[in-house]
């Protein structure tokens, strides 16, 4: 085990690394602990250094390999993909934890995308992406969003444009405000950007409240993100809710992100977006949950001129383009009517949320194709374990929140794989 030894300077205390295959290194807080030490005599110098070596004596145990950036020890692995990882292990499971749909890209789709690569149209696109494909996605958004600087682009999926934004927007410190629960990429990508995640608590009932997120805004605020209809909880933010949401932003000029990948999968009323109320709004959507098309990468951002120009640039340098075959097949998937698809997951929606409301306490989705229940036992991620016992695969509710208490399930399952997933679930309540 590493200890700290007697120099003669910040207390007497530098760090005597353990000598390892990997020879690991401390991270950026810790290194900056040691830093802050007083100078060796100091009256508390014997306690500040005793409560140092209690934290490098944790620490230790999680060295770093000297040629990973800090920035990466900022945030964890995306907990889903290890229950991913999981479900490839067990024999027959039933499966509720994928965030994709069951269905399969529509063959019209899929015929475009094979007419382009045997065309030869295989090379980088435009970094903005394919002139027919922002063209009609141009008329599209005209059309609902009349503002008179609103342009758009092709981004490398929608957490590609997610990327995009915060490279362009964030700067180290600045915060962004969010709700909690919250997809889970958000506050990693803040923190790759040196940004400040402000999430804002939404428990019980996952609604966008107004008060609480004007409440939240500092000096420091750079950005407000909406996700409506929300993963992981399907919650959809009420029309007023949105307008008030949208009228803060532009009250503090505060920058509005709105993450629309759920759009299309709305069960009860129309889908409202706060670009309606607020012209600045830049918005995020995709063909990735809509078309099945989770594995293309085709999202598209538009918002002012100025900021989507930046997002281009930032795109030059990391993704370079979407796709070139794909976009051609999301020109396809605008012609696409997707009404028996979305018709079929508003069904599921009932039949998941009457199957087990009766047993936990659930916020009834209006859209995406998620349920976020609240666990029986204390810990949500315990109940979890119980339920993987059993074969079924969820999602413990601390991957996309600060508390322990609930679990998400994905009704983006056939018929059967529910019913077998509800009978578990009932006999765990």
């Amino acid at each position: 085990m590493p200890k700290a030894e007697l120099r003669g300077y910040n207390c007497g205390f530098i760090i005597t690394r353990h000598r390892s295959p990997t020879r690991g290194r401390l991270t950026a807080e810790t290194r900056a602990l040691v830093t802050a030490l007083p100078p060796s005599g100091s009256p508390n110098c014997q306690t500040r250094a005793q409560g140092f070596n209690q934290i490098f004596s944790n620490e230790s145990r999680t060295l770093m390999h000297p040629w990973i950036a800090d920035r990466t020890a900022a945030f964890e692995s995306s907990g889903i993909r290890k229950v991913f990882d999981l479900a490839a292990k067990l024999k027959d499971p039933i499966n509720l934890s994928i965030g994709q749909p069951d269905f399969d890209v529509p063959d019209e789709i899929k015929t475009a995308a094979i007419d382009a690569i045997e065309s030869g149209k295989n090379a980088y696109s435009p970094t903005q992406g394919i002139g027919p494909l922002r063209e009609s996605l141009r008329a599209e958004i005209a059309a609902k969003y009349p503002h008179e600087d609103r342009d758009v682009f092709i981004s490398s999926g929608t957490s590609g444009g997610l990327m995009l934004a915060m490279l362009s927007m964030i700067n180290p410190g600045d915060e962004v405000i969010y709700l909690d629960p919250y997809f889970v990429m958000y506050p990693a990508l803040l923190k790759m950007c040196g940004g400040v995640p402000v999430p804002v608590d939404s428990y019980p009932d996952f609604r966008l409240d107004p008060a609480k997120i004007e409440a939240a805004i500092t000096p420091r605020t750079k950005l407000i993100l909406v996700n409506s209809p929300a993963n992981p909880t399907g919650i959809t933010a009420s029309e007023d809710e949105l307008k008030d949401v949208a009228r803060i932003a532009a009250d503090h000029n505060i920058a509005l992100l709105s993450d629309e990948i759920y759009s299309r999968f709305f069960y009860d009323g129309e889908f409202v977006s706060p670009a309606s109320f607020n012209d600045q709004t830049i918005v995020i959507d995709g063909f990735s949950k809509s078309h099945a098309m989770t594995g293309w990468r085709v999202g598209y951002v538009h918002g002012p001129s100025e900021i989507i120009n930046t997002m281009l640039k930032v795109q030059q340098y990391s993704f370079v383009c979407s796709p070139q075959p794909a976009q051609w097949g999301a020109l396809r998937a605008m012609e696409v009517n997707l009404d028996g698809h979305i018709a079929d997951y508003h069904r599921k929606r009932d039949l998941i949320y009457d199957g087990l409301s009766d047993k936990y306490e659930i916020a009834k989705p209006g859209g995406a194709f998620y349920v976020f229940p609240k666990s029986p036992i204390a810990s949500g991620a315990q109940f979890v374990e119980r339920a993987i016992e059993k074969g079924l695969l969820i999602i413990p509710g601390n991957i996309f929140s600060k508390h322990d208490t609930h679990f998400r399930i994905s009704f983006a399952a056939s018929d059967e794989t529910l019913h077998r997933g509800i009978e578990v679930l009932r006999s765990l309540a």
